[in-house]
C-alpha cells in the first residue's frame, strides 16, 4: 500500500511539474516585451516578427546609420531569408557602393580618421540593442535638440553623434527648469522638448520611422531569435500534447488500482 501512495504521489509531482514548466516557457519569451522601460525611456514597442517594419528598418539603417556605423556581425545576404527580399532588392536598396550582397554590413567611413572628425569613432552597432536596449535606442532618437551650442540630447547629453535624423523629424528646442537639490543646491534642467521646426514627416510618422530602425537593430543584434522563438511555439504544443498522452496513460495505469 505505501508503494503505491508512493507512486501516485511520484506521478503527481511528474504532472505538476510538466505543467509548471509549460507555463514557465510560455511565459519567459514576453518577458522583456511585458517589462516597463526603465528610468525616463519611453517604450519602443518594436515587433520584430513584423516582416514589413524590419525591410523598412534596413532600409533606412543603411540609407542614414551604415555611412558611419558598421554591423560587422550581420550579413547583408542573410537578410534575404530572414526579412523574405530578393538578392536584387539587398544589392538595390541596402548595399552600399564598394560592398557586396554576400559581405558585412561595414562602413566605408576610415575608423581612425572618424575619431579626430568626431571625437570618436563611431561605434558598431551589431550588439547595441542587447547592450542598451531598445526602450534606449528609441527614446534617444527621439531625444535631440537644438542650442546655441549645437546638437544635444536628452538621454544623453553632449553625444558624438549628430542628429543625422533632423530632417525628417525637424528641430526641438528644450524647455528648462530649475530643480532644487536635497543640500539646497539648484540646477538648470531639460523638462521637456518642443518641436520649432517641422521637418519632413509629423511627429507620429517620425515616431514610427524610429521604431522601424529600433526593430531592425533588434533584429541584427540576435538574427535567431526569429527562427528560436517561433520554434518555440512548436515546443509548447508538443509539450501540452505530451502533458494530455501523459494524463491519459496515469488514468490507464491507476484506474484498477483506484477501484
Amino acid at each position: 500500500m505505501a508503494e503505491t501512495n508512493g507512486a501516485k504521489s511520484a506521478l503527481k509531482r511528474l504532472r505538476i511539474g510538466v505543467v509548471a514548466g509549460i507555463l514557465i516557457a510560455s511565459i519567459l519569451p514576453a518577458w522583456p516585451t511585458l517589462a516597463a522601460p526603465k528610468g525616463d525611456l519611453d517604450a519602443a514597442g518594436t515587433n520584430i516578427f513584423d516582416t514589413a517594419s524590419l525591410q523598412r528598418g534596413a532600409a533606412l539603417f543603411s540609407n542614414y546609420c551604415l555611412a558611419c556605423h558598421s554591423a560587422k556581425y550581420m550579413r547583408f545576404k542573410r537578410m534575404e531569408e530572414d526579412l523574405d527580399l530578393t538578392e536584387e532588392e539587398i544589392e538595390s536598396f541596402l548595399v552600399p557602393a564598394g560592398l557586396e550582397a554576400g559581405d558585412y554590413m561595414m562602413s566605408s567611413m576610415p575608423y581612425e580618421q572618424s575619431a579626430d572628425w568626431f571625437g570618436k569613432a563611431p561605434p558598431d552597432l551589431s550588439l547595441t540593442a542587447r547592450s542598451r536596449g531598445p526602450d534606449w535606442i528609441y527614446t534617444f532618437l527621439r531625444s535631440y535638440y537644438l542650442t546655441e551650442d549645437g546638437w544635444n540630447n536628452k538621454v544623453l547629453e553632449n553625444p558624438a553623434m549628430p542628429h543625422v535624423l533632423w530632417e525628417l523629424q525637424g528641430i526641438q528646442r528644450p524647455v528648462m527648469e530649475t530643480v532644487e537639490a536635497q543640500d539646497g543646491s539648484t540646477e538648470v534642467k531639460v523638462a521637456s522638448l518642443e518641436l520649432d521646426v517641422a521637418g519632413q514627416m509629423d511627429p507620429d510618422a517620425y515616431d514610427k520611422t524610429v521604431r522601424d530602425i529600433v526593430a531592425f537593430m533588434e533584429y541584427i543584434a540576435e538574427p535567431a531569435k526569429l527562427k528560436r522563438e517561433r520554434l518555440g511555439v512548436w515546443v509548447l504544443l508538443f509539450l501540452a500534447l505530451f502533458t494530455f498522452l501523459a494524463y491519459l496513460l496515469y488514468r490507464e495505469y491507476w484506474k484498477d488500482i483506484k477501484k
